[in-house]
């Protein structure tokens, strides 16, 4: 009888990784109880959030100061979206690099990239941490595949507790709540048995009433296996203690890995960065006790003037007031019984706070936008009597310089994100396919697979076999500048250089003087058509010079006066006005043309 050998990843495995999984969520459990409550600060449901919330109490005023902040650092970063250019390391790489900076973009635009950025951004904010992750989805483009990105929820990201790069974690899971009638239907050979999930997930407070009664866990686990003298990443999903796909079982996958670049695919970017987790924290959790005293400092007032706008009074149990027509203000008359003396009703006065209050309410909101660097400047405000259009740019220029920090770090995490597109690219595009590409010239469609990013044998020397080499590139970022105010200045300096005279042919070596010493967007480009212009212009300078020397020529051969005639037309820098040539111009002129097809000088 035929005995089948078990598969490396069954049941026990799955039980075991699963265990592991719940020791790596209970290691993130505070991380998951601050991003819940952040989610409330940022809905502006902060007063369940401080412990002060009161049932019976009728005054809690919600200030959006921190809500304003998230909303001017997101807009900063939107309007310096990353762009990549893909530079080789090498002379022979040339080639796949320049088709790999036009296809990359197209590929992250198709991925829903600009979307990505953005949402990554909302929740480094919130949460202290942006996430995405890097996949490859079989199914795409008609069954071809193709690179997928997605948002990540640190809510279901886990990793191994006390480290620093997710990289370094032994194993990372990524868990997702999916219908059960849906996972049976999609895989007809699961036997669910569990009516509630298998592994609890932490959830958001939401507003509406989200049923998971009917909802099981499924889990993504990646984990690094030795192969021979390398390490290989592989990828199993299961739920409950069944396994739905696993790479080592498959023999195309058990000795290359899933992914045959080796990292997890999921790049994670801090805000502010803490030790020992690849998780960081997040504007609200640094400036949420500030927003508490400002709403309870506009707590304080709003009840104070809320009280004094409200008449109330003082009247004796055995006062001889009608307290139903006193207390309705439409009667004209209040009837008493017997005299009316002056301690039978008398007015409830409230004293109005002190203008300190309102001072202190004015420096927590101060203190806020220094901490978070969101001053009265930086979004278009004017303050202190700065009226001059330079220096509101000056101020902003300089103001935004935590922004830039900031932004700088999401840069890093985007070129994380590119250099995976690359090696998905790399494993996967096996098949030719085509891309428009939008440039300068127009639309154009491009042919591309693989072929150029695939290891390269060396050759052999002094019959020794070299092996392979690896296509290595850099991937370099530059900025999109989608602010109308840098554009305005980019046209506005364009007008300037004009003017200088900085485009014309003739000064093209001034120029490229002038500008290797400046820095703005687009320079390279400005440098190489100056570059072009400047040779045609040595060219015209060229032929030219032949032309008088021809002219000289044909002065001697037929005793014609060309050569002053085409001096002057050189020494001539704008054309003159056109006027009615005389007849001895045009047979000089014809002698000339007769002269450079036939004759030749001796």
């Amino acid at each position: 009888m035929d005995k089948r050998e078990a598969p490396p990843i069954g049941r026990e495995e799955v039980l075991q990784a699963a265990q592991t999984l719940r020791e790596y969520k209970n290691g993130k459990s505070a991380l998951e109880r601050r991003i819940v409550a952040n989610e409330q600060w940022w809905k502006l449901r902060h007063w369940q959030q401080m412990n002060l919330h009161d049932p019976r109490e009728t005054v809690e005023p919600v200030s959006a100061w921190l809500f304003n902040t998230i909303l001017n650092k997101h807009a900063d970063a939107m309007d310096n979206r990353p762009e990549p250019v893909v530079l080789p390391r090498e002379e022979g790489d040339r080639g796949a690099a320049e088709t790999l900076s036009q296809v990359l973009p197209v590929i992250l635009e198709q991925g829903g990239m600009e979307q990505l950025y953005s949402d990554m951004w909302w929740y480094k904010l919130k949460a202290g941490t942006g996430a995405a992750g890097v996949f490859w989805d079989p199914d795409a483009a008609g069954g071809l595949g193709d690179v997928a990105l997605g948002r990540i929820d640190l809510l279901q990201l886990f990793w191994e507790p006390g480290i620093r790069r997710l990289q370094d974690s032994r194993n990372v899971f990524y868990t997702m709540l999916e219908d059960r009638e849906e996972l049976q239907a999609r895989y007809p050979f699961l036997e669910l048995r569990g009516s509630t999930p298998g592994l609890d997930v932490t959830r958001y407070v939401h507003d509406d009433q989200v049923e998971t009664g009917n909802k099981a866990v499924v889990v993504d686990w990646y984990y690094r296996r030795r192969q021979g003298n390398r390490t290989v990443l592989h990828y199993c999903r299961f739920v409950e203690d069944q396994v739905i796909f696993a790479s080592e079982n498959e023999p195309a996958y058990a000795k290359t890995g899933f992914y045959e670049h080796g990292e997890y695919p999921f790049v994670l970017d801090p805000l502010f960065p803490v030790e020992d987790s690849p998780a960081g924290f997040g504007y609200i959790d640094v400036l949420k006790d500030c927003q508490t005293y400002i709403d309870r400092l506009n707590q304080a007032l709003l009840k104070n003037a809320l009280l004094a706008g409200k008449k109330r009074f003082f009247i004796r149990q055995d006062g001889a007031v009608s307290e139903g027509e006193f207390a309705d203000w439409r009667n004209d008359f209040v009837h008493v019984a017997g005299n009316l003396s002056e301690d039978a009703i008398r007015e409830i006065t409230v004293q109005p706070l002190s203008g300190l209050y309102t001072t202190l309410l004015e420096g927590k909101i101060n203190e806020m936008k220094e901490t978070s660097g969101v001053r009265d400047f930086t979004q278009g405000g004017v303050t202190g009597g700065v009226t001059a259009g330079t220096a509101i740019a000056a101020l902003q220029e300089a103001g935004s310089k935590l922004s830039r920090d900031m932004i700088q770090g999401s840069y890093r995490a985007f070129t994380r994100i590119c250099e995976l597109c690359v090696e998905l690219i790399r494993q996967f595009y096996d098949v030719p396919r085509y891309f428009r590409i939008m440039g300068q010239g127009g639309m154009r469609f491009l042919r591309f697979d693989n072929g150029g990013l695939k290891p390269r044998a060396l050759g052999n020397v002094f019959g020794q076999e070299m092996g392979q080499a690896r296509p290595v590139y850099d991937i370099k970022l530059r900025s999109q500048k989608a602010s109308p105010y840098n554009k305005i200045v980019q046209n506005e300096l364009a007008k300037e250089l004009f003017g200088m005279g900085l485009f014309r042919p003739e000064m093209a070596d001034q120029a490229r003087s002038c500008l290797e010493m400046m820095d703005f967007e687009g320079k390279d480009m400005l440098l190489a058509r100056l570059e072009e212009q400047g040779g045609l212009q040595q060219q015209v300078e060229e032929l030219k010079g032949r032309l008088q020397q021809l002219g000289q020529v044909v002065d001697r051969m037929k005793g014609t006066t060309i050569a002053p005639a085409v001096a002057q037309q050189v020494r001539t820098d704008s054309p003159a006005p056109q006027e009615q040539p005389d007849q001895q111009d045009t047979q000089s002129q014809q002698a000339a043309e007769t002269a450079a097809g036939q004759a030749t000088p001796k």
